[in-house]
């Protein structure tokens, strides 16, 4: 079973972006999948389907046009980035299927510490939580992208962070969009055990995929990216 590990903190984006793309792009079929746990330094993240007015007042925040699907979002201290390095074939997952397991096990981690109606939102990757307007607000995001059959970026919770710099943007293309963290859901929690519980759940999910044989459809550039945040 996959070992999640804690990349030093804060780990710069960039540097961890890169990282993970040349560990995909050397990989081979014996590689070892990886979940790697990150706290960024505050950057807006631009995906391949972000438009750059969406970016409304960014500030001093550093902007980084990325290779994840989706839009913009922002990453920052008090916030945990799940990176799964994970090649689908060998859990016997399509990209949906994938992105799919990715909103499970948040969706049932976050039940787990009493956030018990968090819930999709048709058409809009990530996981949401009710608010007292009647309008779902944004607590996790997800930013996928996948080479050769594996993927990389992955997923963002919010645990406990300055959510300000959401203000500065349309996150994930959706003006007027709430975003919410742990704390502000009633939920106090440390950023680096929540990250360590969730890559743990992550890990316990791939390994209860039943792997059988390799994917009939190409898992490539077609169908290679999705979601909105976590790339990031």
């Amino acid at each position: 079973m996959i070992t999640p590990e804690w990349l030093a903190r804060p780990a710069p984006y960039v540097e961890t972006w890169e990282r993970m793309r040349q560990f995909t792009e050397s990989r081979s079929s014996s590689t070892d999948d990886c979940i790697w746990l990150a706290e960024h330094p505050p950057v807006y993240t631009l995906g391949q389907a972000g438009k750059p007015e969406h970016i409304l007042n960014p500030g001093a925040i550093p902007i980084v046009r990325t290779d994840r699907g989706g839009q913009v979002t922002y990453h920052g201290p008090g916030q945990v980035l799940a990176y799964c390095l994970i090649e689908l074939r060998r859990h016997g997952l399509f990209v949906k299927e994938y992105v799919a397991l990715l909103e499970d096990v948040l969706i049932d981690f976050l039940a787990s510490l009493g956030i018990a109606d968090a819930c999709r939102k048709p058409g809009a990757p990530g996981v949401y939580v009710p608010r007292a307007s009647g309008q779902l607000a944004k607590i996790a995001a997800l930013g996928i992208k996948v080479r050769n059959g594996s993927t990389y970026h992955g997923l963002a919770l919010n645990v406990d962070m300055d959510l300000a710099p959401f203000l500065g943007i349309n996150p994930c293309g959706y003006e007027g969009l709430e975003t919410v963290d742990l704390l502000s859901c009633g939920v106090q929690a440390n950023v680096q055990d929540v990250g360590l519980e969730l890559g743990q759940r992550l890990a316990e999910a791939f390994a209860a995929r039943t792997r059988t044989g390799q994917n009939t459809e190409s898992a490539d550039d077609r169908s290679n990216q999705t979601g909105d945040g976590a790339r990031q």
